[in-house]
């Protein structure tokens, strides 16, 4: 856990590596990148937060969205990263991109035909003295 990350750098890092992931996703394929602007802290521990967000991917009609995903897989798990995988509720094919200190990217089929979330999470920190948790960050 990085005590000394700011919630402003961890949100900053996080947003980047949505749009790292999101460059993985074939050009040809990509109609649109919609990054959320704001997101929330949750509770790490007793003492820590992480900030959480997330990326939504619009694809052509017609793309199949599971090869992608396992591409963006295959792509973290060549380069040594932990990846798990499984299956949503909905049955659509997952995976966790786990980079150590709470920091984490879950890649999947959106709520929408034809979309791709990215949802993340900061490594945690400690917010400063008097920062209440709440709201958007």
């Amino acid at each position: 856990m990085k005590a000394e990350l700011t919630w402003q750098e961890a949100k900053a890092h996080t947003q980047a590596m949505e749009l790292e992931i999101a460059a993985l996703i074939p050009k040809d394929t990509v109609t649109s990148i919609d990054q959320k602007k704001t997101g929330m802290l949750l509770s790490c521990n007793r003492t820590q937060h992480k900030w959480k967000g997330s990326t939504t991917i619009t694809v052509a009609e017609g793309t199949k969205i599971e090869p992608i995903v396992k591409d963006i897989e295959a792509h973290y798990r060549a380069n040594g990263t932990k990846v798990s995988a499984d299956r949503s509720v909905n049955d659509n094919y997952r995976i966790q991109i786990d980079l150590g200190a709470g920091e984490n990217y879950i890649v999947a089929e959106g709520l929408a035909p034809n979309e791709i979330r990215i949802a993340s999470g900061s490594a945690c920190f400690t917010l400063p003295e008097g920062v209440y948790p709440g709201g958007d960050f």
